[in-house]
């Protein structure tokens, strides 16, 4: 086993050439390729942040298989002090991010780790099925890998389920059932660094209909496997952004990409579940999938609604305008959210429940409380800010500007209340980047869906949720 570094993960890549489109061109070598290079080096950073001597002992552990060391993303909790040492692992990594960063490493651990951690649900289709699941585990987990997912089926007709499709495999499902593993074909998105990953992760979501058997299917491949393409969106940094222009955007773009499966042969040994509609609908809540990923999702956000309520005070005092009572009130609602979100992250912890298993689990009801109100949260903040910044965030020269004959007149009408133009126009830039450009709208788009659709969120939450205390005591207040 081994904790790998940013390099080891680079050279990783390098020895894995994969089918890669981007721009209307083909790319097999991501490593070297200007469009993925920054966010591979981002990505690169995390991996080295796990040998640094202040956070080794946070962000490793001990295996349960011997006196070898894994990644604390890994592991399975069973104590408090465990729950806490995994919330202090996602927090390293979405500071050194921003929390801007929505695949980070340990996002796809962790939903690896209840796999393994629950295998006997898979065993119900079969024994095979739970001892591929523990063995793909510690396969992630002994190589340090780098996994991603693809979930969604294309928006094609939403309407009708994926056996009503035009065309048979407009979405991904099962062409044949061989000796050697199942061929699958069709599509899925949205794999965040799909191109950049080193393994992908493919599992049911809940609403699974009679007739859709074909298309349960739970497995994990690599990304470099024969017939697997991954078609990129536009990317918004081509590798020549000026880090001083896009503070954020040139260093944590994240390529998305649509899976293609063109009868790819996954293998009986990366097989976890397949053809079975009631298993597939059952796994997020029977694998207590949504508690852990939660978890580690409300820790991120929290990350990233910290920063960005920080940019949106420093914009503020920059000019004094905090001094107006109007400019204070919504900058006490923002900073408010934070109290919540952190509570909630706090709240689940403590109210964490040991399993029939042995391990823990973090509560439900807090952590898709903030699944759900965390995208509004965001959004309100985005608002704020650009609110706060107003037209200023939109006049800035550019670096080239502050470099040429033209400084002068910048260093005299880009001031701001006790801070020199440089300063001034470098934070209006930074709060443009997480509010205003592609990058800073993908991060709103981005959490507005990382959880799904908040409609059925917000009623699946209803409907998981114990009302029968809330009755009770609206039956008391009735009674006489």
């Amino acid at each position: 086993m081994a904790v790998r570094n940013g390099s080891d993960y680079v050279e990783g890549l390098r020895r894995r050439p994969r089918d890669v489109w981007v721009s209307g061109r083909r790319v097999t070598d991501v490593a070297d390729d200007p469009v993925f290079r920054r966010p591979i080096q981002a990505i690169a950073k995390l991996y080295d942040l796990q040998h640094a001597p202040e956070h080794r002992a946070v962000m490793t552990y001990g295996s349960e298989i011997g006196s070898e060391i894994a990644g604390t993303s890994f592991m399975v909790p069973y104590t408090q002090a465990d729950l806490q040492k995994r919330r202090m692992t996602s927090k390293i990594w979405a500071d050194a991010t921003f929390g801007m960063l929505g695949r980070s490493p340990d996002f796809l651990n962790t939903a690896l780790m209840t796999f393994a951690e629950a295998a006997d649900f898979f065993a119900q289709r079969g024994e095979r099925f739970a001892e591929n699941v523990r063995a793909y585990y510690a396969l992630c987990r002994d190589q340090d890998l780098f996994l991603t997912h693809a979930l969604v089926n294309p928006q094609t007709d939403r309407s009708k389920g994926s056996h009503q499709q035009e065309g048979a495999f407009a979405h991904l499902g099962i062409v044949d059932e061989r000796r050697d593993g199942l061929v699958v074909r069709g599509a899925k998105l949205l794999a965040t660094h799909g191109p950049t990953a080193d393994e992908i992760l493919v599992y049911p979501q809940p609403g699974l209909r009679e007739g859709e058997e074909r298309y349960v299917l739970a497995f994990g491949i690599p990304a470099d496997a024969p017939g697997l393409r991954f078609i990129c969106r536009e990317p918004f940094d081509d590798g020549t952004q000026s880090e001083w222009d896009h503070p954020l955007g040139a260093r944590f773009e994240e390529p998305d990409a649509v899976c293609v499966f063109d009868d790819v042969l996954i293998p009986w040994d990366r097989v976890f579940l397949y053809n079975d509609i009631e298993l597939g609908n059952a796994l997020f809540s029977a694998v207590n999938l949504r508690n852990h990923t939660a978890h580690q999702t409300a820790i991120r956000g929290f990350v990233k609604a910290q920063f960005v309520t920080g940019v949106a005070v420093a914009l503020a005092r920059m000019v004094k305008t905090d001094v107006f009572l109007h400019v204070q009130e919504q900058l006490g609602e923002i900073l408010g959210f934070l109290q919540f979100i952190e509570a909630a992250i706090l709240m689940a912890e403590q109210k964490a429940t040991p399993n029939a298993r042995g391990t823990l689990i973090p509560a439900y009801a807090p952590l898709q409380a903030i699944r759900y109100h965390l995208p509004k949260m965001y959004e309100r903040v985005v608002q704020v800010t650009q609110v706060l910044g107003a037209g200023g965030l939109l006049m800035n020269p550019t670096e080239a500007d502050l470099k040429s004959e033209i400084r002068p007149e910048i260093e005299l009408y880009y001031r701001g209340a006790g801070v020199d133009a440089d300063e001034r126009i470098h934070l209006s830039k930074l709060a443009w980047d997480v509010t205003g450009t592609q990058f800073g709208q993908r991060m709103l788009q981005y959490e507005r869906y990382y959880a799904g659709d908040p409609v059925r969120v917000g009623a699946g939450y209803y409907l998981d949720y114990d009302v029968a205390p809330l009755l009770a005591q609206v039956r008391r207040a009735l009674d006489r």
